[in-house]
């Protein structure tokens, strides 16, 4: 015993809560946990505060670099040493009278008596797929009528179930004898959480994949399973106070300022039970697992693959990159003007390439490098090459935009319509940089003029066959995510007028058939363009200071939209583009037939006269880079993402510049 520790003035604090008695009872208890990894540490560190006097503990694994983001214990100094080792000097340091029996090898067969010798509780912590230790452990804690419990971390949120001598058993609750492995992990955790009250934020669902024995994990979940399983344990050691006991559960989500009581008379054979394993069997199989990405370890590799986030055009990524050298690559670029009625003169991808350019040399900045960008003037317009040079930067300091570049997004749906302030303004116009300014229209008159100018601009983009052409190509149906076009779900539409759009695009003479006689604009433009027109901060415009004369001018104003969008990124506020009123003022103030559709045309002209006057600028054709709308707002629950580095690679061919 430490000469400077006092048991009853270490854990007087408790005192009020418990009574002293109470207090003497709990530094009198054994509990045994079994798994240190994940929420263990974090189980037998509470208890341990709380006065717990005896524990046996199990855990073969050492702790590594992956434990780092949930597990107590997990940190530098402990890298490489034994989880049961680093967890004994923990908790003696918090009581240094503690009575620890440690397993080194994990529980097993040969050790379970050992074990669970003179237990008073287990608390169950075995890694999640550890399923046959678990129903082995619990099976014996039956038999010796050890109470049992478990709170699993899911998500931001502690699942907790309790297994009480005389009451269910776990293994008459989870039924998982007979199943395969997959299957009793899929009952364990639909067991477990009956409520799935994290399944609604789970961003990425890849992530999660049973047979592979992977997935996602939260330090917040593991503290809360803690506190959870603590106050259980209180209530069990000193026998007061209501325990949930199987069949029924709790789950209590953070995140979503949730608590939810289950109860599932049968366990898993309850008819509620049999068809939310259904459900999961469908949603959590391994087709739905994408295989998750190996970090890639050449510099270059890491800066491609995080520059391919930067906006396109319909989620088209013009571009394909040939690594010529672990410092020089070559963007191989081209534009879409030849099918794509929004693509005038390829400005559309040549601001998306410059975009990209830019996003290149902010990824560089991860590595300590900085990225210089020269198109090759032999190079065809419509299909320009880049060389891209990477060397050391002076400032090896990461960008400031750096964690935005993923984070960044398209949301097409309303907004608050709570006004920018003057700081967030000035920050978004000095992103863009010299050359360039941005012209604001804010207040409600002028968010109103603006949204009623973008309901016409949409009738031109709903009633042309060269839009239809390019709309029918460029959605994913059914999809929350797409790595090459615009996924249905993020379009900005209700559910209802989704399947409409689906069915009409199919055929030219359908979407005729709606608008002729069921006013089939109307449903699209009121939720696309009307309402979110009306629901944001501001519209803005980035305008040059001088006329956009060729490709490298529009590339520049690529690069300077792309630091606007990430500054935006950066203050929280959510962005959307809203290029075609402006490409359709182009097209009618160079009088350029884009259509077959003659009341089009005219439409076109009078959209330009209009964004002209809105934003007082006469060279909307000359000067106009890009147009949006800014706001504060939800993050989009669907988005675009992007081809995986594999598939933009383009095949290694002769450089036409010498190294």
């Amino acid at each position: 015993m430490s000469p400077e520790f006092n048991y009853q003035l270490a854990f007087a604090r408790n005192l009020g809560w418990v009574s002293e008695a109470e207090q003497a009872i709990l530094r009198s208890k054994r509990i045994a946990i079994a798994g240190l990894g994940g929420v263990g540490g974090s189980h037998l560190l509470t208890l341990a505060r709380l006065g717990v006097g005896a524990f046996n503990i199990a855990d073969f694994d050492v702790f590594d670099l992956p434990n780092f983001n949930r597990q107590a214990g997990a940190s530098m100094r402990h890298l490489g040493r034994p989880k049961v080792e680093v967890l004994h000097e923990l908790s003696r340091d918090i009581n240094p009278e503690l009575e620890l029996r440690t397993f080194a090898k994990g529980v097993n067969r040969d050790n379970l008596d050992a074990f669970l010798d003179g237990v008073d509780l287990y608390v169950d912590s075995l890694d999640f797929f550890a399923v046959q230790t678990r129903r082995m452990v619990f099976a014996a804690c039956a038999s010796r009528q050890i109470p049992a419990i478990t709170a699993a971390p899911l998500g931001m949120s502690a699942a907790f179930l309790a297994f009480l001598p005389g009451r269910m058993s776990f293994e008459e609750y989870f039924r998982m004898e007979g199943h395969s492995e997959s299957e009793q992990l899929l009952r364990f955790l639909v067991g477990l959480s009956p409520a799935m009250l994290q399944l609604p934020y789970l961003v990425e669902r890849r992530r999660v994949n049973l047979d592979g024995h992977e997935g996602p994990s939260t330090a917040m979940a593991c503290e809360l399973c803690a506190g959870v399983a603590g106050v259980n344990a209180l209530k069990i050691l000193l026998n007061r106070g209501d325990v949930v006991a199987a069949p029924k559960g709790l789950q209590f989500d953070a995140y979503r300022n949730r608590l939810r009581t289950t109860w599932r008379p049968g366990g898993n054979e309850n008819p509620i039970q049999r068809l939310m394993l259904a459900i999961a069997r469908r949603s959590l199989s391994p087709a739905s697992a994408a295989p998750v990405p190996r970090p890639l370890q050449k510099p270059v590799e890491r800066i491609l693959d995080l520059a391919r986030w930067a906006p396109s055009g319909d989620n088209e990524q013009p571009w394909r990159f040939e690594i010529v050298a672990d410092d020089h690559v070559v963007v191989h670029a081209h534009d879409t003007r030849d099918w794509c009625i929004y693509d005038l003169d390829g400005h559309a991808s040549q601001i998306a390439v410059g975009a990209l350019l830019e996003t290149i040399g902010i990824a560089a900045s991860t590595d300590g490098l900085q990225a210089s960008c020269a198109r090759r003037p032999d190079s065809p317009e419509d299909k320009p090459q880049i060389d891209v040079r990477l060397t050391p930067a002076s400032d090896a300091s990461p960008h400031r935009l750096l964690p935005f570049v993923r984070a960044r997004v398209t949301q097409r749906r309303p907004f608050t319509t709570q006004p920018l302030g003057d700081a967030q303004k000035k920050a978004l116009e000095a992103a863009i940089g010299p050359g360039y300014r941005v012209l604001w229209m804010e207040g409600a008159a002028r968010r109103r003029q603006m949204a009623t100018l973008l309901f016409r601009s949409a009738h031109i983009r709903l009633t042309t066959r060269e839009a239809w052409e390019v709309h029918r190509r460029n959605i994913e149906w059914g999809a929350q995510f797409s790595e090459d076009r615009l996924p249905d779900q993020a379009i900005g539409v209700d559910a209802l007028t989704r399947k409409i759009m689906q069915w009409a695009l199919q055929r030219w003479e359908r979407v005729r058939f709606l608008n002729r006689y069921f006013a089939g604009t109307w449903l699209p433009r009121l939720q696309m363009d009307l309402l979110p027109g009306y629901r944001c901060a501001a519209h803005f415009l980035i305008v040059a200071d001088q006329p956009l004369a060729g490709i490298d001018d529009y590339m520049a104003g690529g690069r300077a939209v792309q630091r606007f969008w990430l500054a935006a990124t950066s203050l929280a506020l959510q962005l959307q583009p809203e290029m075609t009123p402006l490409i359709f003022a182009r097209y009618a103030s160079e009088q350029r037939r884009f259509t077959e559709t003659p009341s089009c045309l005219v439409a076109a002209q009078r959209i330009g006269n209009e964004l002209a006057a809105l934003t007082g600028n006469s060279r909307l054709g000359s000067e106009g880079v890009f147009l949006g709308r800014i706001g504060i707002g939800p993050a989009p629950t669907a988005r675009s993402t992007r081809l995986p580095l594999q598939r933009l690679l383009h095949p290694v061919q002769p450089s036409n510049s010498s190294e």
